[in-house]
């Protein structure tokens, strides 16, 4: 990142990302393929959009922090899994090194628009299921096994996460859909800053970067409670998997 206008780029699709976020998900299909655009290596790139858009979580987390009162309990059970794991996928990440995560990459990606097309469905599996059971409890150490996977996977790479998060929740957990909703937005959360705090140390953090993409998302965020009941969500929803893709079929073709 050498002249103004990369701050200006990474801005806007921060800005863009925050509203995806709130609005459908997605935002680090966009960030992540725009950092490295701009020159920055693909671990450099995805340590420093964790920690830029890991304020835009905070929002999302405290926004539905009523539904996660009664769940405390649970949150607190979960934990040390999902810190646990954030960390393990921050430290695969850093000894990966450059060659190795840039061929992944595009197998991320596309897991991850995967993911953000088949959330609408998952959705209404979570909802089906949730009619037929109420009030279930953590179901002890094998509840906590997807949701440390998931973690781990977070901590490496992280888009996609609070679909993954959902999936995890809702093989496990009788619950409301609202309530798993809510707990997935508190795990990531948790399973993000763990990583963050590691990347913090790592050395490959370009903090310009991260300031200039945190205000961005942040304001994205805003944008994006705003406009949600005027935007229908499936439809950003799609353009971001074909955005995905694209991504995807760019680095394979550079390799």
């Amino acid at each position: 990142m050498q002249h103004w206008y990369d701050f200006v780029l990474i801005g806007l699709a921060a800005l863009i990302a925050g509203i995806m976020n709130a609005l459908a998900g997605g935002g680090t299909l966009l960030t992540f393929p725009i950092l490295t655009a701009v020159g920055l290596p693909a671990v450099v790139a995805n340590v420093t959009n964790t920690l830029a858009l890991l304020p835009g979580t905070v929002g999302g987390t405290l926004a539905q922090w009523d539904d996660m009162k009664t769940q405390t309990r649970r949150l607190f059970f979960f934990l040390p899994f999902t810190i646990l794991g954030g960390l393990a996928g921050g430290v695969l990440l850093l000894l990966t090194g450059e060659t190795v995560f840039r061929r992944v990459v595009p197998f991320l990606i596309l897991l991850a628009s995967l993911l953000l097309a088949i959330q609408d469905r998952l959705r209404a599996w979570l909802l089906k299921r949730a009619e037929k059971h109420t009030g279930g409890q953590v179901s002890g150490l094998w509840s906590s096994i997807p949701i440390a996977l998931a973690a781990v996977y977070g901590g490496y790479f992280g888009a996609g996460l609070g679909v993954i998060t959902l999936a995890a929740l809702g093989l496990t957990l009788d619950e409301s859909l609202t309530k798993l909703n809510a707990l997935k937005q508190a795990i990531a959360f948790s399973v993000n800053a763990a990583a963050a705090v590691l990347f913090i140390f790592s050395g490959q953090v370009v903090w310009p970067a991260v300031l200039v993409m945190a205000v961005c998302s942040l304001t994205g965020g805003w944008l994006g409670g705003r406009l949600a009941g005027r935007v229908k969500p499936a439809s950003l929803r799609w353009i971001i998997v074909s955005i995905g893709v694209i991504v995807a079929a760019i680095y394979f073709v550079r390799g």
